[in-house]
């Protein structure tokens, strides 16, 4: 089965443009696509809970994935990697139109899948161990994590949520989607996260 995938970051941005390059392509190379899959949502969330996660659970060998570019599957390196191996070791191919880039059955591309899995695993223990480490210079500093015992009326909106600021910064979310969740504003959320983690560049 051949999939078109196409995603965009709001609703104002339109689909048609995408859909149209994977449709020129499939006309160019006599294929068809079988299923599209279109949303409207920001390549920073967890592609496992956006429609692109339910058809990775259930892709099977020798299925292919066509989207325009690698950036329309994720906004970060490390999901890129993670959603690319996933697919290799599954047996799915990835087609990625304007970077020309082929993942398939080839040597070639199981080398790359090889070098996508350490690499993956390489970042998530460099994330894991820097945030354990800026929790306990945190900690070490006697900055309580967690909202403060009858200070209610006097703490900040962010307090209490470092470790949830600290998975977002983890995830490579801009600072501007961070603000907008906890709904404070963008140069409030760059001091914070300056004074939560001084080493961290936003």
């Amino acid at each position: 089965m051949i999939y078109g995938y196409v995603r965009v970051s709001t609703n104002s941005q339109m689909v048609e443009n995408q859909q149209f390059e994977i449709q020129c392509f499939c006309e160019k190379n006599n294929c068809q696509v079988d299923r599209w899959i279109k949303e409207s949502i920001s390549g920073t969330k967890d592609y496992k809970k956006r429609s692109l996660g339910k058809i990775l659970r259930g892709v099977k060998k020798g299925d292919v994935i066509i989207c325009t570019e690698l950036s329309r599957l994720g906004r970060t390196l490390f999901m890129i990697m993670d959603i690319l191996n996933l697919c290799m070791k599954k047996g799915v191919k990835v087609w990625a139109l304007k970077e020309n880039y082929r993942l398939g059955d080839d040597i070639e591309s199981k080398v790359l899948a090889f070098a996508f899995g350490i690499s993956a695993e390489i970042e998530r223990n460099l994330i894991s161990q820097r945030t354990k480490e800026c929790l306990a210079r945190l900690k070490a500093e006697g900055r309580v994590l967690g909202r403060p015992k009858g200070h209610k009326n006097k703490k900040s909106r962010m307090t209490g949520k470092e470790e949830i600021i600290l998975e977002m910064v983890k995830n490579g979310e801009k600072i501007k989607t961070m603000a907008h969740r906890l709904k404070v504003h963008p140069n409030t959320m760059t001091k914070y996260l300056r004074t939560l983690c001084p080493y961290n560049r936003h």
